[in-house]
């Protein structure tokens, strides 16, 4: 049932064949119907997601209660109408779930006549009444008992045919997600169109996965965009997985397949708590805390201009060199993710050399910002990783707001008030140093590595300010004065320069320390990010 399509199918049809549907008259096994394009059914997608008989579904026996354009036939009703819900266990885990059903041949197909084969997308699988009732039951039970929402979202927007009504339940539902923010996870894995006001519940969640090539994301299809600007772009120009996590950075990773989808689902699964009151987990490891990483003191080359790869040096530190990374594609010069340290789960923040030098810029910032108030909410402690030199000079950046958007990444390490460790490995530069969990914003414990370089700029730059493009052998003399860690450490701005093999060790063994930390912020009703 875990690995192979043809087991997940049988387990399928297995569960529909002792279903009480099966025995009911009159009621249709539709439901489970495969569509199109080696997509997995509704049905299946949970008990792939899912341990096996862990599922407990809800509603079953739900059906729709519009009577309007001839809705109120029984070949327009169907058993637990669009949505599979409930609840079941991954790894032993509490989640709750629902799973949209893609396509009933009903009446709305007529009204949203997008055809799948001529290129456009069918929409007629879509958000209604019922579907608002049974999601808000799960959402609600999520939240009171303590464990995340996971989404598998395969619609098309309102039925039309329930008219304002559907829009109302939109809200709802809209307001269920940002109840639950900060309260517990919330995860959205797009399997197929999601179009329309349902896009916005996905954007509400903390995470948006989607599926290559079979699942899209927009508020307007490509014939509307074609009559309002006569612009011509495809579904997947417009809203496919490269768009998304590419460009727009909407979602934040994408799977090749619904398969590959759903087994990924379940591996990051691992590294979430269950709610806001839980601890980061805590997983069996068998990789040594107290490891030395020898090629750490070489993997910073001597020129400081020459760049290196920041993800070879977090799969060396981390448990198993398992690094769970999101949004690999989008704002590339700054990677985050999740890991383990000695078994416990920990977010990881770091500054990308190989891209843009690893500069700061309004998209890096805000991937960064989103990824730490996750953290912070749900107790997973933050290592950052830091090699800046500073935020990315230009026009571009200046009128697209890079003074604001900077300020959430600040903002969000200033808040936290998880364990927060810092590793300088090169440049920490001007005033993203201070950005980059310094020691200013509450660091718990802040490191440098030999290589470090702690200034307000780089030495070729504060020489031709401080002369005036006058010819000088001064730098050289800024080098020695300012371009190592020794000014920063004399200062307490970092606690301790340390050689880059025994970075395991110390983030562990402080992890351990800090794993009691208690700290508060003032009381507020809320803080106001620079959004």
């Amino acid at each position: 049932v875990l690995r192979s399509r043809p087991s997940c199918g049988g387990a399928a049809r297995q569960s529909a064949a002792t279903s009480p549907l099966r025995a009911a008259p009159g009621l249709s096994l539709s439901l489970t119907c495969a569509p199109f394009q080696g997509k997995l059914t509704a049905r299946e997608r949970i008990l792939l997601l899912l341990d096996p008989d862990s599922f407990d579904e809800y509603d079953m026996f739900v059906e729709h209660r519009c009577s309007d354009f001839g809705m109120d036939s029984s070949k327009n009703k169907y058993p637990g109408d669009s949505v599979v819900t409930g609840r079941g266990r991954i790894n032993g885990r509490l989640a709750y779930v629902f799973s949209q059903v893609y396509k009933h041949n009903i009446l709305w197909e007529e009204a949203v006549h997008f055809e799948t084969r001529t290129g456009k997308i069918n929409l007629s699988q879509t958000l209604f009444l019922v579907r608002v009732a049974v999601v808000g039951k799960v959402m609600d039970q999520a939240a009171m008992v303590g464990a995340p929402v996971i989404g598998l979202n395969d619609s098309g927007g309102a039925r039309i045919q329930e008219g304002v009504e559907s829009l109302a339940g939109y809200a709802d539902i809209f307001l269920r997600n940002v109840l639950c923010s900060g309260l517990v996870p919330q995860i959205s894995l797009i399997m197929g169109p999601c179009a329309g006001g349902a896009v916005y519940s996905p954007a509400l969640t903390d995470f948006t996965f989607m599926v290559k090539d079979t699942s899209y994301l927009f508020i307007t299809g490509p014939d509307v965009v074609k009559s309002v600007t006569n612009e011509d772009v495809t579904q997947e120009q417009l809203g496919g997985a490269k768009t998304h996590t590419a460009v727009s950075g909407v979602a934040h990773r994408a799977f090749e397949n619904d398969i590959d989808a759903l087994l990924n689902l379940r591996e990051f699964f691992n590294y979430l708590p269950l709610s806001n009151r839980d601890p980061a987990p805590v997983c069996e490891c068998h990789d040594p805390s107290d490891r030395l990483v020898p090629e750490l003191d070489t993997v910073v080359p001597m020129e400081s201009t020459k760049a290196y790869d920041m993800l070879d040096i977090i799969r060396s530190i981390v448990d198993e060199r398992e690094f769970f990374e999101i949004m690999p594609s989008y704002a590339r010069n700054i990677v985050v993710g999740f890991a383990r340290m000695n078994g416990r789960t920990v977010g990881i923040v770091g500054n990308q050399p190989k891209v843009a030098s690893g500069c700061l810029d309004i998209n890096s910032s805000v991937k960064g910002a989103r990824f730490v108030r996750f953290c912070d909410a749900f107790n997973i402690p933050l290592i950052t990783f830091v090699d800046v030199p500073g935020f990315l000079p230009g026009t571009a950046q200046e009128y697209g707001g890079i003074i604001r958007h900077g300020a959430k990444l600040l903002f969000a390490f200033a808040e936290a008030t998880v364990p927060k460790i810092t590793v300088i490995t090169r440049k920490a530069y001007g005033g993203a140093y201070d950005v980059m969990s310094s020691k200013h914003l509450r660091g718990d414990a802040n490191y440098a590595w030999p290589t470090a370089e702690v200034a307000v700029m780089g030495a070729k730059g504060a020489v031709q300010i401080i002369f005036r493009g006058k010819e000088t052998d001064a730098e050289a003399e800024y080098v020695d004065k300012f371009a190592n860690p020794f000014p920063a450490a004399m200062r307490g701005f970092v606690d301790d320069i340390i050689q880059p093999s025994t970075t395991r060790m110390r983030i562990c063994h402080d992890l351990d320390v800090l794993a009691s930390k208690s700290q508060t912020n003032p009381w507020k009703k809320h803080a106001n990010i620079p959004l």
